[in-house]
């Protein structure tokens, strides 16, 4: 069989590909530790981000606000459609 044609067959048939038919071929105890040690790197990696600054807790006040000037907004329109029904 001419190389090219083995090279198009391991990018159609990854089975053929030897790196993946490696994969499949770990021991069960390699997959555990490398899954033992994939897992807590990946948990770490939220923990890295940086404190909030004060144009983020600004911003955050912002949006409180108008949302609950948006519920007194909603509390005068009931009570105005509740007085309009009288």
């Amino acid at each position: 069989m001419p190389l090219r044609a083995l090279e198009s067959e391991t990018l159609l048939f990854p089975l053929f590909n030897p790196s993946f038919t490696e994969v499949i071929k770990m021991k069960p105890g390699k997959i555990l530790a490398t899954a033992l040690t994939m897992v807590p790197l990946l948990l770490l990696v939220p923990a890295c981000q940086k404190k909030e600054g004060p144009v983020e807790r600004a911003g955050k006040a912002v949006d409180s606000a108008l949302d609950k000037a948006g519920q007194q907004v909603e509390k005068a329109g009931d009570k105005i459609e509740d007085a309009s029904k009288r």
